[in-house]
């Protein structure tokens, strides 16, 4: 197989951890017989500091031209502490989501055994938890009409969607709840919010195509409840664009840590893959990040956009194996971690590596 992949390395740690998922792409070439080629463009402060652009128009033209897109991370804390500045890192995320037609994310919530005890929840509750999330992307309040009073003390930011957009990550959603578990649970605020009133009627018909998945309708709130409260109920759940957001990044203590969670942003064209993590401008350089989320989101662009199961198999099975044998990164150690196999950055790349 021949496939062409961009890789955006972002900001923060990014570079750090798309630097490993690349690697790892290398490797299963190598290993599986197949040609990777890459290229590399800005997007984010990144961009903004090169040349003022958070998407500069040659990230987006190598973007449409790639097979599939591998992305690190967004942000900066300049912007987080000026609310008032009008150019920022994520509108460069935003913008590419929507030229692309990423409308669904895909946030898979998977569980290593030997990382149970790295999470605050306790380890018989998540045991056994495998939750597939459908994020919708391109609608909600993060894409609605936006407004600021003259006197700049009222804002407004319009939560809005059309029946087309949640019939089209519906109908993915229950595709994969074919393949799964058959269970889909559609989370809304159908009790307060007009969209959600309207998401729900979309849900409800086109669940009548799929008689064989039970659907469940859930508020937001319970949602986030029974998330802690009780995990392995979920299978495949649906969700629009905000609640999604806020859902998935709860979902990530269930794992244990944000640096073991990938993504992926799909459409009808290229793929988008990517840790849920942010930038983490924190720890950038210090070689600390975990770049397990990263690799693991190759393993969903292979799987995804390239249909190479064994591939991506190959890929959890070295994670898993690294993690078996006691390897921790910062994030995920805990207080019976050896000292001794805590590895920074380039070092728990090397390891997955060995192992593949």
């Amino acid at each position: 197989m021949q496939k062409h992949i961009l890789v955006i390395p972002g900001d923060g740690i990014g570079p750090e951890v798309t630097t490993w998922g690349k690697a790892v792409l290398e490797k299963i070439a190598a290993n599986f017989g197949h040609e990777f080629t890459f290229d590399e463009a800005l997007m984010g402060h990144a961009g903004i500091e090169a040349i003022g652009n958070p998407l500069p128009d040659e990230t987006l033209e190598k973007a449409k031209a790639s097979d599939a897109i591998l992305f690190g991370a967004i942000g900066h804390i300049k912007y987080d502490n000026d609310p008032s500045a009008k150019v920022r890192p994520e509108q460069g995320l935003l913008k590419i989501r929507k030229e692309l037609g990423l409308y669904a994310n895909l946030r898979p919530i998977m569980l290593f055994d030997e990382l149970l005890d790295a999470s605050s929840l306790k380890p018989e509750i998540l045991k056994g938890t495998d939750i597939l999330f459908f994020r919708e992307l391109t609608g909600d309040v993060y894409f609605g009409e936006k407004k600021r009073s003259e006197d700049r003390n009222t804002a407004s930011d319009l939560m809005i969607y059309s029946r087309y957009e949640v019939e089209r990550i519906a109908i993915k959603a229950y595709e994969a709840a074919m393949l799964r578990g058959k269970k889909l649970c559609s989370v809304d605020k159908a009790n307060v919010l007009e969209s959600s009133r309207l998401w729900r009627e979309v849900v409800q018909d086109i669940a009548k195509q799929y008689p064989e998945v039970e659907t469940e309708h859930m508020f937001i709130d319970n949602a986030a409840m029974q998330l802690v409260k009780n995990p392995k109920k979920f299978d495949v759940v649906l969700t629009a664009n905000l609640f999604g957001d806020i859902l998935t990044d709860e979902a990530s203590q269930i794992a244990g840590s944000m640096g073991m969670l990938a993504s992926a942003s799909i459409g009808d064209g290229t793929g988008f893959f990517e840790p849920i993590h942010g930038s983490a401008h924190d720890i950038a350089g210090q070689d600390k990040a975990n770049p397990l989320a990263s690799i693991l989101s190759v393993a969903l662009m292979l799987e995804i956009s390239f249909g190479l199961k064994d591939e991506a198999k190959a890929i959890t099975d070295a994670i898993d194996k690294t993690l078996k044998d006691g390897y921790r990164t910062g994030d995920i150690a805990d207080a019976n971690t050896d000292k001794t196999k805590i590895l920074g950055t380039k070092a728990m790349g090397q390891k997955v590596l060995s192992y593949l």
